[in-house]
């Protein structure tokens, strides 16, 4: 069986509260975009793992795949054995989301392959032991997360016509040197309240971790920029970086960007 996990951009991205337990408690808007892997799963005699595409940094028993597929084993004795491929398009450690959603579809493409049947409530708390953004991925429609991640609720949200434009520099910007440079605040205004009225978002729909992170790297500043210079009517990192999207109302003209730049483009 096959299946194509997708990334995601965060419409906003509010760091309210540093947790006791050393995690931060946000508020965003997480939206699935077809910028996608590719994953296969085929029953096999013996279990094997291998990849292609984008190259895929440390250690295997960090992999979510296989972390999906060691906590369902846990779980349901006697699952057979699985020959894994994953080709690897969306840029890692990118603000995208890539691997969470490589985990979380694995989840529901085990599911689906050794007949458990698992539904979603399940899913996502199986999802939620992967990562703080594997969760959203398992319903994968536009949802409000908050909490460290585990906590989703539907939005009323389409970009339906809008035209996306997403560029990622290749600058790595790491978890903790993000998060080092946020003073967590909780907003005067409801992240729902503002996402109802898209005058509001060039203003009011703020990723936090923008200040520091620009600041650190100005490149990546000077890209959100230029999608406003370009005609965007909303722009922003997503996550903690370094992707940067603009949305547009039409197609754009052709943006020139730097060689070497990731570029991903398509009408939502």
């Amino acid at each position: 069986m096959i299946t194509f996990p997708n990334a995601k951009i965060n419409l906003g991205l509010h760091i309210t509260s540093k947790r006791k337990d050393g995690y931060h408690d946000i508020e965003t808007c997480m939206v699935p975009i077809p910028l996608v892997d590719a994953l296969e799963m085929v029953l096999d005699k013996k279990s094997n793992w291998n990849s292609t595409g984008l190259s895929i940094p440390g250690e295997l028993t960090d992999n979510l795949i296989l972390k999906a597929e060691k906590l369902l084993k846990k779980d349901f004795q006697g699952l057979p054995n699985l020959n894994i491929h994953l080709h690897k398009k969306i840029p890692l450690g990118a603000g995208l989301g890539g691997g969470s959603a490589d985990g979380a579809f694995a989840l529901k493409l085990m599911s689906n392959l050794f007949d458990l049947h698992l539904d979603d409530f399940f899913l996502e708390e199986y999802a939620a032991q992967l990562g703080s953004d594997c969760p959203f991925f398992i319903a994968n429609t536009p949802q409000i997360v908050r909490g460290k991640g585990e906590e989703l609720s539907p939005v009323d949200l389409s970009l339906n016509g809008v035209y996306l434009v997403l560029i990622n520099p290749g600058i790595h910007v790491g978890t903790k040197e993000a998060y080092a440079g946020v003073t967590p605040s909780v907003p005067k205004v409801k992240l729902e309240v503002v996402l109802a009225d898209r005058s509001r978002w060039k203003n009011e729909l703020v990723n936090d971790f923008e200040p520091s992170v620009f600041a650190a790297y100005p490149e990546i500043g000077e890209i959100k920029e230029k999608m406003y210079a370009s005609g965007a009517f909303y722009a922003a990192m997503s996550g903690s970086g370094s992707s940067v999207f603009g949305l547009f109302e039409e197609k754009p003209s052709a943006i020139e960007w730097q060689n070497g730049y990731f570029q991903f483009e398509t009408l939502l």
